[in-house]
């Protein structure tokens, strides 16, 4: 048994010798975050897998983000520590529901969130992350009928930003969707100098409260620019929190609660299936290659792209 500290070493010791790279999303476990060669969120990891040079990616979070790395980088080997590790928001929307969706809106183009399977993204138009969602859907022309999935929090507050009037799946994060507002109420009364930092994923009530609305890299970005704040009330995964720290470390970082913390880590609101991936799980994966994940060519062929179109239509 190696602790944390051999443990990480370890497995820097096994990217050197196999040129491999680990990228990991800031939803990850901490350690985890501090091991990676590269940390981001959805984008940027797409963005990342694309250029990469290296002959084995290792992908610290869920499925459907190994998933798009793969279809990025069809030579490469691309693992995934825990392939159990999925995202309630991709599960909200199978491929045979959104091709029915797609036959009975037939003069529809389809964006999809990234979070979603690559069978979904190979019926899709144009892929999009919380951070380009609205530079995409905005690029598209004024009298464009779209149908977006399956976030219909974060579809709604596109439609709010452009004024258009998007046909939204009926989904959403389980994580983004259990936040407390009662608590945030509670916290921004107790901290009336605090800026409410908040993901679009999160319900209106959420949004309604809250100063500063933003992707993940949106959210550390703005701490980062504005450390002279001092205190901030954080309305996403609460591993964000770690990189926020490090960056700047003299701020006050409050995380707003779950609505209940029944099967929540922590008072914090955490994804589990982001959790899944872990140290050990890291080492082993590298250690053994596997587990491999692998993409029909079908779905590959069709799902590139759109996450081309996004990739492109992000510079």
């Amino acid at each position: 048994m190696m602790d944390k500290q051999e443990l990480s070493a370890a497995i820097r010791t096994l990217c050197s010798e196999k040129n491999a790279v680990i990228m990991a999303h800031y939803y990850q476990r901490p350690e985890i975050q501090d091991v990676a060669d590269f940390i981001g969120d959805s984008l940027a990891l797409a963005q990342q897998a694309a250029k990469t040079t290296a002959d084995i990616i290792v992908m610290c979070g869920v499925h459907f983000m190994a998933e798009t790395a793969k279809i990025l980088c069809p030579d490469r080997k691309v693992l995934l520590p825990d392939p159990t590790a999925g995202c309630s928001l991709a599960d909200s929307c199978r491929a045979e529901d959104l091709k029915a969706w797609k036959e009975a809106h037939p003069d529809y183009q389809v964006v999809s969130y990234v979070n979603t399977s690559a069978a979904v993204k190979a019926l899709t138009d144009v892929v999009v992350t919380s951070s380009n969602a609205l530079k995409i859907v905005n690029r598209m022309p004024e009298d464009a009928k779209i149908l977006f999935g399956p976030d219909q929090n974060l579809g709604r507050y596109i439609n709010q930003l452009t004024g258009r009037k998007m046909e939204l799946w009926n989904g959403a994060c389980h994580v983004h969707s259990r936040f407390s507002p009662e608590a945030l109420m509670e916290m921004k009364k107790q901290y009336p100098e605090a800026k409410v930092l908040a993901h679009p994923e999160c319900k209106q009530i959420i949004l309604n409260l809250s100063d500063i609305i933003g992707s993940t890299q949106a959210l550390l970005s703005y701490v980062k620019a504005h450390p002279e704040e001092k205190t901030f009330i954080i309305a996403t995964e609460s591993g964000i929190l770690h990189e926020m720290q490090k960056a700047c470390p003299d701020v006050t970082l409050l995380p707003v609660p779950p609505e209940t913390t029944e099967g929540v880590g922590c008072h914090c609101n955490e994804c589990e299936y982001m959790r899944q991936n872990t140290l050990e799980k890291l080492y082993a994966c590298l250690k053994d290659e596997t587990p491999e994940v692998i993409v029909d060519a079908a779905i590959a062929q069709a799902a590139v792209k759109p996450i081309q179109r996004m990739l492109d239509w992000s510079k």
